[in-house]
């Protein structure tokens, strides 16, 4: 069993904003370019989710066009963690001392104060997961980096992130495709 990981284009986003909930926009040819690219190498038939947050919705959509017979719906599962009061802030604004006190509690504390706390993320990240495994079947999702790293480590096993250091690291992409296979 297959599950597609789709990173969504690059943001109009000004380098270095925290964004998670918060809804920016993509160039249409940037959209345009990572549905070309990915949209052949996908099953006949298979489900495609994307998150709500129109960076994905408009991707999903470009690629449901490209590929009519792919089933394409919505799943607020797959949306980007909310960071609460850092969306649309400079990440190089919030203060440090904000900062170590969320990754000091990774687990259970709340980026700028009133975001989403990593465990809920995962909870719900993992909520989608579980239904996709369940279903037996190939999916696709068009998603974010967030939503990526939790995948990767909910295919580990792993459910609760108690140290940021734990956290995945490595870049990923805008465009990104990624593929996880079960049993």
């Amino acid at each position: 069993m297959k599950l597609w990981l789709v990173r969504h284009a690059q943001t109009d986003a000004a380098p270095g904003l925290c964004y998670g909930a918060m809804d920016v926009g993509v160039p249409a040819e940037a959209t345009l370019a990572v549905a070309n690219a990915v949209a052949a190498g996908l099953p006949a038939g298979v489900a495609l989710a994307h998150s709500p947050l129109r960076r994905c919705a408009e991707l999903a959509q470009a690629i449901g066009m490209l590929r009519p017979d792919l089933a394409v719906r919505a799943d607020l599962r797959l949306a980007e963690m909310d960071f609460g009061a850092w969306e649309g802030r400079p990440w190089s604004s919030i203060a440090r001392a904000e900062f170590d006190a969320w990754t000091c509690n990774f687990a259970e504390g709340l980026p700028g104060g009133n975001g989403e706390s990593t465990t809920g993320f995962m909870q719900r990240t993992g909520a989608a997961f579980d239904e996709w495994r369940a279903s037996g079947q190939d999916a696709v999702w068009v998603t974010h980096a967030g939503v990526m790293r939790a995948v990767q480590l909910l295919n580990r096993g792993v459910r609760r992130v108690d140290d940021a250091m734990q956290w995945p690291s490595a870049p990923i992409d805008y465009g990104a495709c990624q593929l996880i296979e079960c049993g």
